[in-house]
């Protein structure tokens, strides 16, 4: 099925990213996108630009060159009660947040607490979306995670650079099918982001996909194919 939009993308202003916004606004368009995400890192992350680039967001125009843009975040969670590295003032001024965990800003605990923050995480109205719940240096409760993102409206991500070769994730192939086949129970609606971290990752969701048809995941409940997916994504906190 045809990719309406990626909402997981990074810029140079993630500190580790290689492309601007313009270069992945040309790339979404060439590969026909019509939305496109602006996800880069919170300043925890190390390298990551701080607070002021995020709330300047209304120097983005909402389209470039054909393709809606939307502004958001990739937080960091930085403790097991689900804070993130971004003030609440803030937050609000985006069309979305993704919340994730990453090594430079929390060190993993066990099951129960990596759980725990992603779950409180997702407290947060502003938290559209948890990235990447697919790696064994976070070993993760599938059944209490899915039940609570279900619950609150939350999409869980498959991430599509979880499943290369050189990603620095654990098993992302193995634990993606345990959380699908739990959240195919749920009927959770699931999104897929490319992670791109430079221009020509934008769209790029062959794996992911690859992924939803092992798992013979339902194409209705994979929120990329519509845009009434992307409306579900941007206006979960009016539910």
């Amino acid at each position: 099925m045809k990719i309406y939009f990626d909402l997981h993308t990074h810029t140079v202003a993630s500190g580790h990213g290689f492309s601007t916004l313009k270069e992945n606004a040309e790339e979404a368009a060439k590969k026909g996108l019509k939305a496109l995400g602006m996800s880069d890192h919170g300043p925890a992350m190390p390298g990551s630009a701080g607070a002021i680039y995020f709330g300047n967001f209304k120097a983005v125009r909402p389209n470039i060159l054909g393709v809606d843009i939307y502004t958001g975040t990739e937080a960091n969670i930085m403790d097991f009660n689900g804070r993130l590295d971004l003030d609440e003032s803030i937050l609000k001024k985006m069309d979305y947040v993704i919340a994730s965990l990453h090594i430079p800003c929390i060190a993993p605990g066990t099951p129960a607490r990596n759980t725990d923050a992603l779950i409180r995480a997702m407290e947060n109205p502003q938290v559209k979306i948890i990235g990447h719940p697919d790696d064994d240096r976070y070993p993760l409760e599938y059944e209490r995670l899915i039940a609570a993102a279900a619950r609150r409206k939350v999409a869980l991500e498959v991430n599509n650079s979880s499943f290369c070769a050189r990603s620095g994730r654990r098993n992302a192939e193995k634990n993606t099918a345990r959380w699908l086949a739990v959240a195919k129970e749920y009927r959770l609606p699931v999104i897929l982001g490319s992670d791109a971290h430079i221009w020509y990752d934008v769209g790029q969701l062959e794996k992911a996909e690859e992924m939803i048809r092992r798992a013979e995941y339902p194409p209705e409940l994979v929120l990329n194919y519509s845009s009434e997916g992307l409306d579900y994504v941007l206006n979960r906190e009016k539910e």
